[in-house]
């Protein structure tokens, strides 16, 4: 019992993102069916809801794809950056409530941005700088910083 207790914590994430993926995917079944039992219907008024119901689950299937993607490909980049040594280390302040002091995460944040400004086609320095926007707040650029990381990691920019 207490090795599934720490699988359980030791994987929790990857858990609720497949709880949450399957319910997605059976929101997109139970879509996708409607829309066809829409589009059999003899009215025309039917049809027509039949087929912009239809887009429902192909945009919802291909959001979901996406993202998992990009999760994969930002957790493969942190397993190099962990083997390598090279994960920013989280040792920012906290408030009594577990956030982060924001003055604090802001001077981190401008050690990683002048990194990636001095080695600019390093995927390295953007999934850092990514890691530095979550810290100050700013989950928009984190996102769009881990994206150039990944697009770099991918295009061949591997080495430091």
């Amino acid at each position: 019992m207490a090795n599934v207790l720490t699988a359980f914590k030791a994987n929790r994430t990857k858990i609720w993102v497949g709880a949450v993926t399957l319910l997605l995917v059976f929101y997109l079944v139970v879509s996708f069916q409607r829309a066809v039992l829409l589009m059999t219907d003899p009215n025309p008024v039917a049809k027509a809801i039949g087929v912009a119901y239809l887009l429902l689950p192909v945009i919802g299937a291909w959001a979901l794809v996406r993202e998992l993607l990009f999760g994969a490909r930002t957790e493969r980049l942190a397993k190099i950056l962990e083997a390598e040594g090279g994960l920013p280390e989280d040792t920012l302040p906290r408030t009594p409530a577990g956030r982060i002091v924001r003055e604090a995460a802001d001077l981190e944040f401008e050690k990683y941005r002048a990194e990636t400004e001095a080695a600019p086609e390093d995927w390295r320095s953007w999934f850092r700088l990514s890691c530095a926007y979550d810290a100050a707040g700013d989950r928009k650029r984190a996102r769009a910083a881990m994206r150039d990381a990944v697009r770099l990691y991918r295009t061949g920019s591997r080495q430091p």
